[in-house]
């Protein structure tokens, strides 16, 4: 399997925060989504893979490469959204493609102009006209329409409305569907993941609670909902995490079809990302 991004026990140390030991490995093709709530660490994540920020400790390789040995045509392959935009607010679309063409030898002007097209993007309006949301567009156009093998997109979707993020995730699938591309996509908003990662990393503060491709967290997870007394009957070690809301405990376990063998009377259900995420970061 070949990986266009591997991430070895990075470590990066603040006076309150620490990132602790995260090791990624995003294989061609695929896309993992970096979930967690703001400040778990997934911006810092992203911007030390990037290096606008130093590391402590461990490797980070991206196309089979350390970092300082990435030539400009790597770097060429790497698409990247951050929050911040680097664009002009007095730019308009048509002056962005004049200055992007002058910036990558593989810019594709046609598929550019398409994308603006299809999302219905005023070419002449200045960027400081635009939404917060209608930035992010045009952010995420560009990082596609040099063609690059890999993106690195921190927070795409938000500030989004719900039917341009629809749009934007159908866009991302289309992206890795050549089985060479990859995306590494971090969010706190779990519903751009149900249908769109093969593999999720649930990260706090600074460390992976869990790292599971979408397919095995379907198949294996599942949540229990039980009143306070029927609780009491579930022992301790037969479930990963639970967490008590209005007098009902929501139960994680690892393996439905275990637990429903040794407890058959309890209805067990899909988690959604949302639950898994909440249960990961606020269970006991």
């Amino acid at each position: 399997m070949e990986y266009n991004l591997e991430i070895t026990d990075l470590e990066k140390k603040y006076q309150d925060f620490h990132l602790n030991h995260i090791n990624i490995k995003l294989p061609q093709g695929k896309i993992i989504g970096l979930l967690g709530q703001n400040g778990s660490g997934k911006t810092t994540t992203i911007k030390a893979l990037l290096n606008l920020i130093s590391y402590d400790k461990g490797n980070i390789k991206i196309f089979g490469k350390k970092s300082t040995e990435l030539t400009k045509e790597d770097r060429e392959n790497i698409g990247v959204v951050l929050d911040d935009s680097f664009f002009s607010p007095i730019l308009n679309v048509n002056d962005i493609n004049k200055l992007m063409k002058h910036f990558y030898q593989h810019w594709n002007e046609k598929l550019y102009y398409d994308m603006i097209k299809k999302f219905k993007i005023p070419c002449n309006k200045p960027l400081k006209e635009f939404s917060n949301g209608m930035k992010m567009k045009i952010k995420v156009l560009c990082a596609i329409a040099h063609e690059p093998k890999l993106l690195i997109l921190d927070e795409p979707t938000n500030g989004l409305d719900p039917i341009f993020r629809y749009e934007i995730v159908d866009l991302f699938a289309d992206f890795v569907s050549n089985k060479e591309n990859s995306i590494l996509m971090t969010t706190h908003i779990t519903s751009d993941l149900e249908h769109l990662v093969d593999e999720v990393i649930f990260i706090d503060q600074g460390r992976i609670l869990l790292d599971i491709p979408k397919k095995q967290l379907e198949d294996e997870y599942g949540i229990i909902e039980v009143l306070p007394e029927h609780f009491n009957t579930i022992k301790k070690e037969e479930y990963k995490k639970c967490l008590k809301y209005k007098n009902i405990y929501f139960i994680l376990v690892t393996s439905k079809q275990e637990f429903q063998k040794k407890y058959p009377k309890f209805e067990i259900r899909k988690p959604s990302l949302e639950e898994m995420m909440l249960l990961l970061v606020k269970g006991e």
